[in-house]
C-alpha cells in the first residue's frame, strides 16, 4: 500500500493493518520529513486517544491529515506503532 498527497509519498508498506476502513502504516514506513506533530487529539471509546500529525509538502500543509494511537486500548493493539490517513491522502495498492 501507498499513501500520497501532493505528488510524493508518505508512506509505503506491504504490512498495513486494516482497521474500519483504514489502512494503518507501521511507523518506519512513513517518509518523517513530511510530518509534523500537531496538538488535536481525539477520543474512540475502543481504540484511545488519537494524536495527529500536520503533512507538509512542498510549502502545502495538510492539517491533522494523519493519526495515531500511542497507547491504544488493548481491544486496537494491532495498530500500535501505526499510522492512518486521510483528509485528501490518497491510500491505493
Amino acid at each position: 500500500m501507498k499513501a500520497t498527497w501532493n505528488g510524493t509519498v508518505l508512506a509505503e508498506s506491504d504490512k498495513t493493518v486494516t482497521v474500519e476502513g483504514n489502512h494503518y502504516f507501521p511507523a518506519e514506513s512513513i517518509n518523517c520529513e513530511y510530518f509534523k506533530p500537531s496538538d488535536t487529539h481525539t477520543t474512540c471509546p475502543w481504540k484511545g486517544v488519537a494524536s495527529y500529525y500536520t503533512i507538509e509538502v512542498d510549502g502545502k500543509r495538510n492539517p491533522d491529515a494523519a493519526w495515531y494511537y500511542p497507547e491504544p486500548k488493548s481491544a486496537a493493539s494491532e495498530i500500535s506503532g501505526r499510522v492512518a490517513f486521510w483528509k485528501g491522502v490518497t491510500v491505493s495498492a
